[in-house]
């Protein structure tokens, strides 16, 4: 177990980097990637965009974003921008993004990961970056739900458009 995660604290592992290039790569080139789109965020010091692949969280008609590596570069950009916009094909969307507290996180968190945690295989892949099973409390989400921020996007205007759903 390494430091990080004894401490509680998520860490990058060190192939992300690579894969999300990669990620941004095909999903630039409008290949289809699962739930995965493109954030473009105005970067807290520089103020320049920075774009980087995440992973859309659909539930009861509200979307999310949340973080499997804790508070990252990108999370305190979004936090600090409060606005992003979202690219999947050819659709650009401008975006609010409001950070949900771990109360309210802990439930979308526990229904986004139902099926993988109900997996044997997921479930191990899973295990590495999030500290709940099958069986774990209410609470256990809400702890998790703090350790990943997650964000809501609420849709300003869609700038190009394309399908409704982000799947």
């Amino acid at each position: 177990m390494s430091d990080a995660r004894a401490l509680g604290t998520p860490s990058v592992p060190s192939l992300i980097p690579v894969l999300n290039a990669l990620v941004r790569w095909l999903l630039g080139a409008g290949l289809p990637f699962g739930p995965n789109v493109l954030l473009t965020v105005r970067g807290r010091t520089s103020g320049l965009p920075r774009t980087f692949p995440v992973a859309i969280i659909e539930l009861d008609g509200r979307r999310y974003v949340q973080s499997p590596f804790g508070e990252v570069n990108w999370v305190r950009n979004l936090r600090s921008a409060g606005e992003a916009v979202v690219s999947k094909n050819r659709r650009r969307e401008e975006v609010e993004a409001i950070v949900v507290a771990p109360e309210t996180g802990g439930p979308v968190l526990r229904d986004a990961l139902a099926p993988s945690v109900n997996s044997r295989l997921l479930a191990v892949v899973l295990g590495r970056f999030f500290n709940v099973r099958a069986d774990s409390t209410d609470e256990e989400y809400v702890a998790e739900a703090r350790r990943h921020p997650m964000f809501e996007l609420r849709t300003r205007n869609v700038t190009t458009p394309g399908p409704t759903s982000w799947k």
